[in-house]
C-alpha cells in the first residue's frame, strides 16, 4: 500500500509539475489557441500593399511591445525594429515581411480578404490578399517574441526581431538599410529567416546548405536604330532585326559559358518596337529577368548581357553614340545559407523536432525547381553575416499525395486561389525559431 500511494504522489508530482512548467511545443499550442491564432485570422482578414503596410505594422509593433522588447516604427518606411538585451552574448536577428499582394482572394476560406486599398503605383483602388503566406510569418514572429521573453533564463545576448515591409517589390530590406539599419541598432552577428511553403507539408521545416532563394535582376535594353521606310531598309538600321540578334545570343549565356550544373535563367519577357507594317522604327526595347543562385553566376550572366548587346551593336555597324543601352533595375543578390550554420541548426532541429518533422530531401529537390527570388540577402550580403533561411509547409499532406497522384495541383504562391494550413505553419516556425535562438545565444 505504501508502495502504491508513493507511485501515486509521485505520478501526481510529476503532473503538476509538467503543468506549471509545460514543454516548448505545449507552451506554443496554448498560445496559439488564445492569442494567436485571433492574430493570424485579424492579419489574414486586413492585408495591405507593399510600402503602406500600415495599421499592419502598428498592431505588429504593439504586440511585441506588450512582450517586453523595445520597438522602434518607421525603419525606412513602415519597417519595425524590435530589440530586447538580455546580457553578454551574440546578437542574433530574426526577420519577418508582411506585406500582402494586389490579388482578388478566391480561396473559398471563411476568413478570406475582402479588403482593397489604393495601389501606391497605380493610385487605383485594388483588391488585397496574403497570397504568399506573409500573415503567417509576421504571426510567428510575435509567437517567437513572446516565448523569447518567457524564457529568459535559458539565453543570453541581444535579439532583434525586424517586420520588413514590401518584401513583394523586393524593396523593404534595402530600405531598411538605407536607413542605417546597422548603424543605428547593431549588426547581428547571425540572421534567421522562414518562409511558409505551400509546396511542403505543414508544419515540417525544410532547411538547405545553399542557396534556397534565387537573385533576380531586371535589364532593360534599349536598342538604338536609324528610321527608314519599310521598303528603304538600306537607308537605316533596324533596331527589330538587331533586338532579334541579341534576344537569340544572350540564350548562349546559359547554354554556352555557365557550366551545366550552376543554374541560371535569362528570360526576355518584352520586346517592343515600331508602330507600322511599313516603318523600321528607330527604337527597340527589350526587358530581361535574370535569375542566378551564386555571386559568381549573378556576374556572369549580368556581364554578358552588356558585352553580348554592345558588340551586336557594334558588329551592326552602330557608332559607339549609338550603342544599345543596357539599364539594371531592382536587382537582389541570390540568397545563400551559410553552409555550417545551416547543417548545425538542421542536426539541431532533427534531435529537438523529431526527424518526422523534417522534410525529406528528395521530395524538397523534386516539388522546388522555380527560381524566386527574396530580398532578405539585402540584409546579409554587404557586409557579410553568416544567415539561414528556411521553409515551413503549409498545405496539408492529403493535398499533396492527391497532387502527385494526379489529382488537383496545389494552389501555388501569388495564386488567387492560395491557402495555407494556419496553425501547424505558425506554431512550427514558431517552434523552430526558438530553438534555433536558443541554439545559437546558450548560457
Amino acid at each position: 500500500m505504501k508502495t502504491v500511494l508513493s507511485t501515486l504522489c509521485l505520478v501526481l508530482f510529476i503532473t503538476t509539475a509538467s503543468a506549471q512548467n509545460p514543454t516548448l511545443r505545449e507552451a506554443i499550442a496554448s498560445d496559439y489557441q488564445s492569442h494567436l491564432g485571433p492574430l493570424f485570422d485579424h492579419w489574414h482578414r486586413n492585408p495591405e500593399l507593399s510600402l503602406v503596410e500600415n495599421k499592419t505594422a502598428a498592431r505588429l509593433a504593439k504586440e511585441l511591445r506588450t512582450t517586453g522588447f523595445e520597438v522602434t516604427e518607421g525603419v525606412g518606411g513602415t519597417g519595425i525594429v524590435a530589440i530586447m538585451k538580455n546580457g553578454p552574448g551574440p546578437m542574433v536577428m530574426m526577420r519577418a515581411d508582411m506585406d500582402g499582394l494586389p490579388v482578388e482572394e478566391k480561396s473559398g476560406l471563411s476568413n478570406s480578404s475582402t479588403s482593397t486599398q489604393k495601389s501606391p503605383i497605380t493610385g487605383q483602388m485594388v483588391p488585397v490578399m496574403h497570397a504568399c503566406g506573409h500573415d503567417v510569418h509576421i504571426t510567428s514572429l510575435v509567437g517567437t517574441a513572446r516565448r523569447m521573453a518567457d524564457m529568459k533564463t535559458q539565453w543570453t545576448g541581444t535579439l532583434m526581431l525586424i517586420g520588413q515591409p514590401a518584401e513583394e517589390r523586393v524593396l523593404g530590406a534595402r530600405m531598411m538599410m538605407k536607413d542605417n539599419l546597422w548603424k543605428r541598432f547593431g549588426k547581428p552577428d547571425f540572421a534567421l529567416a522562414f518562409h511558409v511553403w505551400s509546396g511542403g507539408e505543414a508544419g515540417k521545416l525544410a532547411v538547405s546548405d545553399g542557396s534556397p532563394y534565387a537573385g533576380a535582376d531586371t535589364v532593360d535594353i534599349i536598342v538604338h536604330g536609324v528610321g527608314t521606310h519599310g521598303a528603304s531598309p538600306h537607308r537605316g538600321k533596324d533596331p527589330v532585326v538587331l533586338g532579334s540578334q541579341i534576344v537569340l545570343a544572350l540564350q548562349t549565356l546559359v547554354a554556352r559559358e555557365l557550366p551545366p550544373r550552376d543554374p541560371g535563367v535569362v528570360t526576355v519577357g518584352s520586346f517592343h518596337a515600331g508602330s507600322k507594317h511599313n516603318i523600321i522604327s528607330d527604337r527597340a526595347v527589350l526587358q530581361i529577368t535574370v535569375r542566378n543562385t551564386s555571386l559568381e553566376t549573378r556576374k556572369l550572366l549580368l556581364d554578358g548581357i552588356k558585352r553580348i548587346a554592345e558588340n551586336l551593336g557594334r558588329a551592326a555597324g552602330l557608332p559607339e553614340d549609338k550603342l544599345p543601352e543596357v539599364n539594371y533595375f531592382e536587382g537582389c543578390p541570390p540568397t545563400i545559407n551559410d553552409a555550417k550554420l545551416a547543417h548545425r541548426l538542421r542536426k539541431m532541429w532533427t534531435e529537438k523536432m523529431g526527424t518526422d518533422a523534417i522534410m525529406d530531401d528528395a521530395f524538397v529537390a523534386r516539388h522546388s525547381k522555380g527560381m524566386g527570388a527574396e530580398d532578405f540577402p539585402f540584409f546579409t550580403t554587404d557586409p557579410p553575416i553568416r544567415s539561414v533561411y528556411f521553409s515551413i509547409g503549409g498545405t496539408p499532406k492529403k493535398d499533396i499525395d492527391a497532387e502527385e497522384a494526379g489529382g488537383p495541383k496545389v494552389p501555388s504562391h501569388h495564386s488567387p486561389l492560395f491557402k495555407i494550413s494556419p496553425e501547424p505553419a505558425v506554431t512550427s516556425g514558431i517552434e523552430a525559431t526558438v530553438l534555433a535562438l536558443l541554439d545559437l545565444m546558450q548560457q
